[in-house]
């Protein structure tokens, strides 16, 4: 072996193992590191990750220093002969018992932060998230503003994502209606889904759980600062996966009772009687409006939907089939999801819409008939 390259292999050893250190001492600030936690959880679960990647470089150098030493310091062109040795106790003792004290090292703050994550009890609010292709409807089922409930959607124009707009610094990572809850308040958030596997996930707050259609999962979060964060659906649960991000916004507990108070408010204005008899005008305007924030995505503003994928709507023989389409709208079928979420008049107005578009012309449907085919 050449002294040049002897002196090429000391220097890549020496490059590797500084590398390895600089990586474990500026991890902190590395913009592939985890997001900057903003509960008392998510800054347990920053601190193993900083204490298992130390751990882990220590490893490794110490692995490696002695790998390389050893062929540096026994190599053949010094004369080095192979010892021939088996069966030693003590070295037998010092491999089971260092990585045995390693792992209790690791294991023992893991599991409490890992039953800490767990704990779900006393919440002083709790929450529903349900899981829809492809946005979050959440339903506050206690504490301060239960009774409230909406769904949640991006809200990235359609020219950003098809690349006729600049991007905004938070693309495909905005809604129209943001979860909102009060600061220092200790959140459950339920979660299910409607039709496939999805899964709710906020960095900030180290909170990720799968929402399983049939099931309840449970998850918490007690938020310590006032701001915006943001997440996304964290399995793949369809053509439109990525566009499902979620938004908390954590405000004060003064503009969270003022939020509650215009959110109730809003829901009064709203509210629409399902046995009201609706004019064919006031449908078809409620019906664009609906088809629009749901429908359009595959079935396209056109009604021509995606050949093979997604049918068309102009002149659908189910549009035009009232029965079997308040039950497609209910109860989905194939790709097409349950939209049992959305009320009886916003169906209604829906259906009317699509029968009475593109050509299509098969009369209204009334929510009073969604109202009975839910019985």
């Amino acid at each position: 072996m050449t002294g040049f390259s002897r002196f090429t292999i000391v220097r890549t050893v020496l490059a590797a193992l500084l590398s390895g250190i600089g990586g474990a001492a500026l991890a902190v600030q590395s913009r592939y590191n985890l997001a900057p936690p903003m509960t008392r959880v998510a800054n347990e679960v920053y601190s193993l990750h900083n204490m298992m990647l130390l751990i882990c470089t220590v490893i490794f150098i110490a692995v490696f220093s002695v790998m390389f030493y050893s062929i540096w310091k026994h190599r053949k062109s010094k004369g080095a002969v192979a010892a021939n040795w088996h069966e030693s106790t003590t070295v037998e003792v010092i491999w089971t018992v260092i990585p045995f004290i390693i792992i209790l090292v690791m294991a023992l703050p893991a599991t409490r932060t890992v039953v800490a994550m767990k704990d779900t009890s006393n919440a002083d609010l709790t929450i529903k998230v349900t899981g829809y292709q492809w946005k979050w409807g959440y339903d506050y089922l206690r504490g301060e503003g239960e009774g409230i409930s909406f769904l949640s959607q991006l809200a990235t124009p359609v020219a950003q994502i098809e690349n006729r707009e600049p991007k905004s610094a938070t693309y495909l990572l905005e809604v129209d209606n943001p979860l909102v809850v009060p600061v220092n308040k200790k959140v459950r958030v339920i979660l299910t889904a409607s039709d496939v596997i999805h899964a709710w996930w906020v960095p900030a707050f180290a909170v990720k759980q799968d929402a399983i259609p049939g099931f309840a999962r449970d998850i918490w979060f007690r938020a310590d600062k006032i701001g915006t964060f943001r997440g996304q659906c964290a399995e793949l649960c369809g053509k439109d996966h990525a566009f499902m991000p979620i938004v908390v916004n954590v405000v004060s507990a003064e503009d969270y009772a003022k939020w509650v108070a215009e959110r109730r408010t809003q829901m009064a204005a709203l509210a629409d009687d399902p046995g009201k008899t609706w004019t064919h005008a006031d449908l078809m305007a409620r019906g664009a409006k609906v088809y629009q924030a749901n429908c359009q995505v595959c079935h396209q503003p056109t009604g021509q939907g995606v050949p093979g994928t997604f049918p068309a709507l102009a002149g659908s023989k189910v549009v035009a089939n009232t029965p079997e389409q308040i039950a497609l709208l209910l109860n989905g079928r194939n790709a097409m999801p349950s939209w049992k979420g959305l009320s009886d008049v916003e169906l209604a107005a829906v259906a009317t819409y699509t029968k009475n578009s593109w050509g299509n012309s098969a009369g209204d449907v009334q929510p009073a008939e969604f109202k009975a085919a839910r019985k």
